[in-house]
């Protein structure tokens, strides 16, 4: 009998010991790096429906790394993965299968991010979505007005009403999606620039306002320049002299091709301001935050005129006299 019972102690010792090693090589064998050496990261796209054992299997061909049915079994013992959330994860080689789990669990996806530059068009904006990773094309289904519908925008044009921004977003989310945050974003930007504007603000409205950073925002990409620019167009705005701009012409340019000739000028567009008076009717392009402070807050100087030199920035001039020996020195190379 003594016996008997000795023998069971042996077992029951025997199994526990057993379950002790399962449980602590299983745990050790769970919180080990995938793999040790540095490798391309795994980008996973975990659909819904999916199990955890689809995730083990690519994970192990990916990385070539342990195995498949082993890591899935362990983690069915020692990890919660029951819970896992869909998406598109980066998983790296250096991740333990217990960081893995936990990343799908919290639906930690994978952020893409894409910059909308100021001072390009709307339909550049879109140029570039298309050639963003993992963001779905909607806009290029829908008409102008049913994008601006969608939006929520009530201005007469989409052009100039996006804040140029760096904009976050997942995998599938719809180019729409971020379309609305820099619409969102833009007012707020110019809401707060209309409430701080100066009594040297030439415009009426906040969408004029819009329209004045556009031109500027095309004029000069330096920022100390902005508010000299702006000062330009508000003085000539003040007495009634035409704003005579190359980028409000050349945006009602149709195919334009690079060279803005005499006869462009001659010619009456409405966005050729050599041709008519005031603003052009809509934004020429997408102003950044600075373009559209600048246009509400323009400094007070005595010029008309401006002319790049060649150094990037420009010349700037109170009379015509002035201008035109400019216009001589830097762009004729006359003197």
């Amino acid at each position: 009998m003594k016996k008997i019972r000795f023998t069971f102690l042996l077992v029951i010792a025997a199994l526990v010991i057993s379950a002790v090693l399962v449980f602590v090589s299983g745990r050790w064998y769970l919180s080990q790096p995938i793999q040790a050496e540095p490798a391309p990261p795994l980008l996973l796209d975990f659909k819904g429906g999916e199990s955890a054992r689809t995730v083990t299997a690519k994970v192990t061909e990916h990385f070539q790394e342990g195995h498949p049915l082993v890591s899935y079994r362990l983690s069915q013992l020692f990890a919660d993965i029951d819970h896992l959330q869909a998406g598109l994860y980066e998983i790296h080689g250096q991740q333990s299968w217990f960081d893995i789990w936990k990343m799908l669990n919290q639906g930690r996806e994978k952020t893409f991010t894409v910059t909308l530059v100021e001072g390009l068009t709307f339909n550049q904006w879109l140029a570039q979505f298309k050639q963003q990773p993992y963001l779905v094309s909607k806009s290029s289904e829908l008409s102008d007005s049913e994008l601006k519908q969608a939006l929520g925008i009530k201005e007469p044009s989409i052009e100039g009403v996006l804040l140029p921004e760096t904009y976050s977003y997942r995998a599938y989310t719809t180019d729409i999606s971020i379309l609305k945050q820099a619409y969102l974003s833009m007012q707020s930007v110019l809401s707060e620039a209309w409430k701080q504007r100066s009594d040297r603000c030439p415009v009426d409205s906040p969408y004029e306002l819009l329209i004045l950073a556009s031109i500027i925002e095309k004029e000069t990409g330096l920022a100390d320049e902005r508010p000299l620019v702006a000062s330009v167009f508000a003085n000539r705005l003040e007495i009634g002299m035409r704003l005579q701009s190359d980028p409000t012409t050349i945006y009602g340019i149709e195919d334009f091709d690079g060279n803005l000739t005499r006869t462009h000028l001659r010619e009456k567009t409405a966005y050729n301001t050599y041709r008519i008076n005031g603003l052009p009717p809509t934004p020429i392009a997408m102003p950044g935050k600075a373009s559209i402070e600048a246009a509400a807050n323009p400094v007070r100087s005595p010029y008309y005129y401006f002319v790049a030199d060649k150094s990037g920035g420009h010349v700037f001039s109170e009379t015509l006299e002035q201008h035109q020996q400019a216009v001589r020195r830097y762009q004729l190379n006359q003197e």
